[in-house]
């Protein structure tokens, strides 16, 4: 606890100072330019993979970067879209996962988290994309990263479920997309809906 207390003093120090402009216009409105759905993994940090500043991005985390389906009872996920498209007018969806992610290592191996019962019914949302990979019948050494993948492409087939994501889409006021963030090498891997792939991003 002292390192991160250490880490808040530097910030109002050195960090905040230096930056005191940009906070005071933050400190009346956020703009930000994306909603970036990610996993709650320590080593996945969205502002520093994008390069952006605070006020940017509008990050909603948590274990596997699960969507789950809309079905009128999952307030959360669908007060957070809500708030992000019709307040915030918010015109870009990222769905982003990562490398040896321990959420899709326990899709997986669903035995990993046998005695984590709150753990297990929420890696339920990965299921399908331990499904479709293990039909493919691919080498073990390439199950995971396919999981991964096939894991964002449904979490973005679940963003589209919801009524004011489809309204957006519609009226063309949103963009979604789906990375995987390769954390040993730096790569960001974007889906190709055309192709059914992911390759890695360019401009």
């Amino acid at each position: 606890m002292n390192s991160i207390r250490k880490g808040v003093v530097t910030f109002q120090r050195y960090v905040f100072p230096q930056h005191k402009a940009l906070f005071s216009r933050l400190a009346l409105a956020q703009t930000p330019t994306a909603l970036f759905i990610t996993c709650a993994d320590s080593r996945v940090d969205p502002t520093l993979i994008t390069h952006s500043t605070p006020g940017e991005l509008f990050v909603d985390r948590n274990a596997g970067n699960f969507m789950p389906p809309f079905h009128g009872e999952n307030a959360s996920e669908a007060a957070g879209l809500e708030y992000a498209l019709k307040v915030l007018k918010i015109p870009n969806i990222i769905i982003c996962g990562h490398s040896d992610c321990g959420a899709m290592k326990a899709v997986w191996h669903p035995d990993k988290t046998k005695d984590l019962p709150a753990v297990t019914r929420w890696l339920a949302n990965g299921k399908e994309a331990r499904r479709q990979v293990m039909a493919m019948k691919l080498p073990e050494d390439r199950q995971l990263e396919a999981i991964t993948q096939r894991n964002v492409v449904n979490q973005l087939e679940h963003l589209r479920t919801y009524p004011v994501v489809r309204e957006a889409l519609a009226a063309g006021t949103l963009s979604i997309a789906g990375w995987v963030y390769d954390i040993e090498h730096g790569k960001v891997l974007e889906y190709d809906s055309a192709a059914d792939a992911f390759h890695i991003l360019q401009l």
